[in-house]
């Protein structure tokens, strides 16, 4: 992740909610700088309202996009054709596509071809192929802030223990140890939708450090005055 990535944000008005809007644009700053931020929905339908009270505050260019034939999707049309044109135009270098619609798998399979970084963002109903389509894919119900303080910690799946034992292993040294930051990209490889928040954790290495299959070590790196701790992870 990098703050210097230049991102378009799409979002599809008609699919994701407008309580999320805060929580989400705050996200979307972990992964670069928005630089495009539109957002699309027919603003003539009562449906889209709420998110008319939140586009100043978050300085979002609403597209108008008027349904022309019941029971087609022209927000949709609209997106992907707007995301081609950013796309040619070379202004960006990544791209956040906001939405539960699998509709825009195809598109997130376009744009990384095209060397560019795409990010999913879109409610726990959002189908897989889209998901799997994007480099990283976020739950918007994972953003919303904890109004009870300490977040409770989660049994993890079995599934997810084999998947974070098979990363360290992939991403070790000849000694077993793994920098957790290469299993962490490594992860999100395997599956774009991993998220320690999933499981009550804000970050991956209390994650590992809550489980007994694994071994944490810290280390120095750096010169006196400049040193800085690095976390590495084992298999036990």
């Amino acid at each position: 992740m990098t703050q210097d990535l230049k991102l378009a944000i799409l979002i599809d008005g008609d699919n994701i909610p407008a309580k999320y809007i805060s929580e989400m644009m705050e996200e979307i700053t972990k992964y670069g700088t928005p630089t495009i931020k539109r957002i699309y929905g027919d603003w003539t339908n009562p449906h889209v309202k709420g998110w008319k009270k939140v586009l100043l505050e978050h300085a979002i260019n609403p597209v108008q996009q008027y349904s022309y034939t019941f029971g087609k999707n022209a927000t949709d049309s609209a997106m992907i054709i707007d995301a081609m044109d950013i796309l040619y135009s070379d202004q960006v270098d990544g791209f956040c596509i906001a939405s539960s619609d699998s509709d825009f798998t195809k598109l997130a399979t376009r744009l990384r071809e095209s060397g560019k970084v795409v990010y999913g963002i879109g409610e726990k109903k959002t189908p897989d192929p889209f998901i799997v389509a994007c480099n990283k894919f976020i739950y918007l119900e994972l953003l919303k802030k904890s109004t009870a303080g300490k977040k409770e910690h989660t049994k993890i799946p079995a599934n997810v223990i084999n998947l974070l034992k098979n990363s360290v292993s992939d991403a070790a040294d000849e000694d077993g140890w793994a920098f957790l930051g290469d299993v962490g990209s490594l992860i999100i490889k395997k599956r774009p939708n991993f998220d320690p928040r999933a499981y009550g954790f804000e970050k991956l290495t209390p994650l590992f450090s809550s489980l007994k299959e694994f071994e944490i070590e810290q280390r120095d790196q750096g010169k006196s005055g400049g040193r800085f701790k690095l976390i590495y992870v084992r298999n036990k």
